[in-house]
């Protein structure tokens, strides 16, 4: 078959898919941004961005629209292109719907089979709009602006033959006349490479070496923001490290800002560390920004309890592939989360607010390491028997793209 992957940031949800379908046989491309320098031995082609994005004085409501209509535009151009100078029909067309780079694919390949990968859909009550207040308004212009931003969401499957979505509880933020079309499929983990390793060890900026055994308490997050949870566990920090004196804290995580809005002056790390720096030993409370895959590996095998946080919002891979290496997964009891960790069973929950009980859960897990221990187990099991990459989800994936 010929297949056309496309995402602003391939490899993206596909970097597994795509080498498995060329494994297969299959003749796979990959249309993407041109400002996505990622290495990929996919055969890629890219497509140039809207030099300014839309101006919402004159676009008002309609801003995400015309932003996500313009890239789609742009992306329906490098298609013909792709059609009439290379010569590429795809048989199936797959991409990621968040963006709008699938809207006018149709056109260009009508007898194309279009997937679209499903990610989440906005609501303007009910998830992750209004959920923290302190951060999240949700008077009527919140929720207008909203309900919005679901049209090329909404587009996107309407036009979709099937649709994918990685959890249950990300496609049930779908409205229920288009949830019929989306199949639950997580991207995979690699139980293989990611599992536990009693040699593991991570080197501090400071020079002090971290190995599996020690008291490491580790945080994750693409950006330290509020979407993350980062104000709580911040917040929560000062009880935890004035209960284990010998307690050293990771936080992997950048300045920027993924998810909502951004803070009012300097980075959300300032911020919330700010309310809480007079309280802290800032010798044991390392924020080490981004880093390579093999350190973030590395970490979690080490990690002693791992703080997981989420508005209700897209689930992180990072807390599946902690799980897999068999880290203890202290987890907020929100939706995404719940449908993975079980209180008690492998991991724990707590309100996602509590900052007393976070203080609590933390201090807990670091005490009483062999207490926790079978939730260690019981955490990779729950991966390796439902999101393992290589015997779960990736055979499903490619069925669920073959069977065009």
């Amino acid at each position: 078959m010929r297949i056309l992957l496309v995402h602003q940031n391939f490899p993206g949800q596909f970097r597994h898919l795509a080498p498995a379908l060329v494994a297969r046989g299959h003749k796979v491309m990959a249309l993407t941004a041109e400002k996505n320098q990622q290495s990929t031995a996919i055969r890629t082609f890219r497509y140039p961005m809207p030099d300014t994005p839309p101006d919402p004085r004159q676009s008002r409501l309609g801003t995400t629209y015309t932003a996500m209509t313009d890239r789609a535009h742009r992306v329906a151009r490098a298609a013909v292109q792709l059609r009439d100078q290379v010569g590429f029909r795809p048989d199936v067309i797959f991409g990621h719907s968040g963006w709008g780079e699938t809207l006018f694919l149709r056109e260009v390949w009508p007898e194309a089979r279009l997937l679209v990968y499903a990610e989440f859909y906005y609501a303007a009550q009910g998830l992750d709009v209004g959920f923290d207040p302190e951060f999240s308004r949700n008077d009527l212009g919140a929720q207008l602006s909203v309900v919005a931003r679901q049209g090329h969401l909404a587009l996107a499957l309407v036009q979709a033959d099937a649709a994918l979505s990685p959890t249950e509880w990300q496609a049930d933020t779908t409205p229920a006349s288009l949830r019929n079309k989306i199949t639950i499929i997580h991207d995979g983990v690699d139980t293989d490479a990611l599992r536990p390793d009693a040699g593991a060890r991570y080197r501090l900026p400071n020079g002090h070496v971290l190995r599996a055994g020690d008291e490491v308490l580790t945080y994750v997050a693409r950006n330290l923001e509020p979407y993350r949870g980062t104000h709580i566990f911040l917040r929560a920090l000062p009880e935890v490290l004035a209960a284990r004196p010998q307690a050293q804290v990771v936080l992997i995580g950048a300045d920027g800002t993924s998810y909502g809005a951004g803070p009012p002056n300097g980075t959300w790390r300032e911020v919330f560390l700010d309310e809480v720096r007079d309280r802290l030993d800032l010798s044991r409370v390392h924020f080490v920004g981004r880093v390579p895959y093999r350190d973030f590996v590395a970490l979690m095998q080490i990690s002693r309890a791992h703080a997981y946080l989420s508005v209700p919002f897209v689930l992180s891979w990072s807390m599946l592939e902690a799980m897999a290496m068999g880290a203890c997964i202290i987890g907020s009891r929100t939706g995404p989360v719940e449908e993975v960790l079980r209180d008690g069973v492998n991991g724990r929950l707590v309100d996602f607010f509590d900052i007393e009980g976070w203080s609590e859960a933390l201090t807990d897990a670091l005490a009483a390491p062999e207490r926790h221990a079978p939730l260690r187990i019981a955490a990779r099991k729950t991966i390796v028997e439902n999101y393992d990459l290589h015997s779960v989800c990736l055979p499903r994936l490619l069925r669920f793209v073959e069977k065009a």
